[in-house]
């Protein structure tokens, strides 16, 4: 079916799941808003429907283009069809050396120093440090990264009041968006309290916010695909007019690609099937479908970096770069996003510059074809000498800094090592580089300072 066709059935399926049931709000005063900005009651409490005239006007306010913002406040524009931006993925435990274990602050500076040095890596997501009060490790967590890395951050949230003095840490470093926020839909066809306070609280600051649908087929949507992507869009289109009520112009990122299917036999959520990877072409067209940037992610079941990782990552890799998704979370995750690893992370760092180099394809002119040069070459000649190979190898050959190639010998003189193992060496190596997080003493003491406060406070309560 043409994509367009396709994105327009969904759409329509979405707006009239909008309007009818409608969508249920946990929040009263912006349940309110909305009801002032043009919906109606639903048939529930809290529960109110958003006409089609409501959905248009508050897309047409959202940017159509916008820069997830380094520590230099620069980036690459992200829209509904530039090239993607690549993150790393948030989570709970960590796996390194062969042992799982609870994600900590330390864990979170050197993994910070890590995915500052990964060339493919554009973004640093928080995570749930587990020696951290949980209230308090969003702000914990984006003061560790602030100081570890200069890319581009996606915090946690973990409550209002944290993301009150995330929106105050902003100012700190400079006053522009160099971390974003998001929050997924508790479906079908809900919004919680938490996320709409969030929603609130970080409104006002041009901050980005990525809208998360996250149906699980069978389960929180129908096990058909078309049906969950209707449910999820009804849910993403929702909380775009709402924050666009809350700060029009806001940057919004449209990510339907968290959705999930649910395996019959297993009973376990599936993020790394070719399900997953289809969520994430719809994500995409439906992104282009709204003109606004989509996001998806890039996941696996696999429990450490072995062949079943390689497999789920370098497919949903490949079809998340082939359908044109604007925002790929993925770098180092494994177990469903439950669990990091470094060795993981460097070796998505190759995946991504291999398959970056097979996009790029084959360029066909003048001096690529090269005719005049082989006719100088001649029959039997060579062509490694010559400056044209010295001029064009870079561009043409893809140079991997992790894949092994050479002869048996020589890997086995180095101990006959696993991709895994060689990975995990590296990994380890770099997490103990410094990085250059440019920022002041002054700023670094003044971040602590509101972070110890902020801890207290809530420890306090």
């Amino acid at each position: 079916m043409d994509e367009l066709v396709m994105a327009e059935k969904i759409h329509r399926a979405a707006l009239d799941l909008l309007e009818d049931p409608g969508i249920k709000l946990d929040h009263e005063e912006i349940g309110r808003a909305l009801l002032d900005a043009g919906a109606t009651e639903g048939i529930s409490a809290n529960v109110v429907r958003i006409p089609e005239e409501l959905v248009e006007e508050k897309i047409a306010l959202c940017p159509k283009e916008f820069v997830f913002a380094d520590r230099h406040g620069d980036g690459r524009p992200v829209n509904a069809t530039s090239d993607a931006v690549i993150w790393s993925v948030p989570g709970l435990k960590m796996y390194a050396d062969n042992i799982i274990r609870p994600f900590t602050t330390d864990d979170m500076a050197k993994v910070a120093r890590l995915l500052d040095q990964l060339k493919n890596v554009d973004g640093v997501f928080g995570f749930a440090l587990d020696d951290v009060p949980p209230r308090a490790r969003d702000v914990v967590g984006l003061r560790i990264m602030a100081e570890n890395t200069q890319k581009h951050i996606r915090v946690l949230c973990f409550t209002p009041q944290g993301s009150d003095m995330m929106v105050e840490m902003q100012k700190v470093v400079g006053d522009y968006p160099w971390f974003s926020v998001g929050f997924t839909a508790h479906g079908p066809l809900r919004w919680t309290n938490l996320a709409l306070e969030i929603f609130k609280r970080s409104a006002g600051h041009g901050i980005p916010a990525t809208i998360n649908g996250e149906p699980m087929a069978g389960v929180s949507g129908p096990v058909t695909l078309a049906g969950s992507a209707a449910v999820g869009t009804a849910e993403i289109l929702a909380g775009i007019v709402i924050n666009q009520i809350l700060e029009p112009g806001r940057p919004c990122v449209f990510n339907l690609g968290l959705a999930h299917t649910f395996d019959m036999r297993t009973s376990i959520a599936v993020t790394g099937g070719p399900e997953n990877h289809l969520f994430a072409r719809l994500a995409a067209m439906l992104g282009r479908f709204y003109d606004l940037p989509s996001a998806s992610w890039v996941s696996t079941e696999s429990m450490c970096p072995d062949a079943q990782a390689a497999l789920e990552k370098t497919c949903g890799f490949l079809t998340h770069l082939q359908s044109g998704v604007s925002n790929i979370w993925s770098v180092g995750q494994l177990e469903s996003e439950l669990t990091f690893s470094p060795a993981q992370a460097v070796i998505d760092d190759e995946i991504i510059a291999y398959l970056k180099r097979y996009l790029q394809g084959v360029a066909v002119d003048d001096q690529t074809l090269a005719v005049e040069l082989i006719r100088r070459v001649g029959i039997s000649g060579s062509f490694l000498e010559q400056a044209h190979t010295a001029e064009h190898f870079r561009e043409e050959l893809f140079m991997p800094t992790l894949l092994f190639r050479q002869p048996r010998e020589e890997w086995e003189s180095q101990g006959s090592k696993s991709l895994a193992e060689t990975a995990e060496e590296k990994a380890q190596q770099l997490m103990q580089n410094t990085v250059d997080h440019k920022l002041t003493d002054e700023q670094v003491a003044e971040l602590d300072a509101m972070t110890k406060r902020f801890v207290a406070q809530i420890t306090a309560e």
